[in-house]
């Protein structure tokens, strides 16, 4: 008879119960705390303000009613994405405007922004708000 074992690496892992049985389960303080504290608050940066502002003016650009554009800024990983509220309005100057919310992600950082954009003589939308929203 041919005895075949069958082992499963572990790759340094180890699972511990405490007294009640339970597994042992991992909170903030077993996190390092230079990843923990960059994961808690990371505020948006110029540059990911500047890649959901491209988005906002892609996706007025298209005038869809139910369309939404993602964004991602590949340095700092934040990403998101953009979509219309409401439909396009007059301003007090006359230019078509239109208001927009623009979901930002980053590590375990999730907020909303919200903004407006406003179509220029030439037909590019310019975003001239983007803020943190406050519902």
């Amino acid at each position: 008879m041919t005895m075949i074992l069958i082992g499963l690496g572990t790759g340094g892992c180890s699972v511990s119960r405490n007294d009640t049985g339970a597994l042992a389960k991992m909170d903030d303080s077993d996190v390092t705390g230079s990843v923990a504290d960059q994961a808690r608050e990371a505020p948006p940066t110029e540059t990911d303000l500047a890649f959901a502002r491209n988005a906002a003016s892609d996706v007025l650009s298209k005038g869809d009613r139910d369309s939404s554009q993602h964004w991602e800024n590949p340095e700092t990983g934040a990403r998101g994405s953009v979509t219309p509220i409401a439909q396009a309005y007059a301003a007090e100057d006359g230019r078509k405007c239109r208001d927009f919310l623009a979901s930002y992600v980053n590590g375990r950082t999730e907020s909303w922004l919200q903004g407006a954009g406003c179509q220029t003589s030439h037909g590019r939308w310019e975003i001239h708000t983007l803020k943190p929203w406050r519902s």
